[in-house]
């Protein structure tokens, strides 16, 4: 019995880290440039650094803009999806 409870509880940790290493990214920053043609992005995240990035088939590039604010889902250093950036509320009275 304590066999198979060890091995029950060695599968779910497994499992666990799994979706945790293929669980997608979300990150916010600017768009620094766009080439539809080899389907990439290179995309700058807010206080990070710049990254290339490839873009699923089901992102329309001719529509995204250089200096454009976004929210990219990355998967794999793969936009899975992007949207324009909500802009900050204002503060103060």
């Amino acid at each position: 019995m304590k066999k198979v409870t060890a091995v029950l509880v060695a599968m779910v940790l497994i499992v666990s880290l799994v979706s945790l290493v293929f669980a997608a990214e979300t990150k916010k920053g600017t768009i620094k440039s766009v080439d539809a043609k080899a389907g990439t992005v290179v995309f700058t995240a807010d206080g990070g650094k710049e990254e290339t990035l490839k873009a699923d088939t089901s992102i329309d590039l001719d529509k995204v803009k250089t200096g454009q604010k976004v929210e990219l889902k990355i998967e794999n250093d793969t936009v899975k999806s992007l949207k324009a950036a909500k802009p900050k509320a204002p503060v103060g009275c």
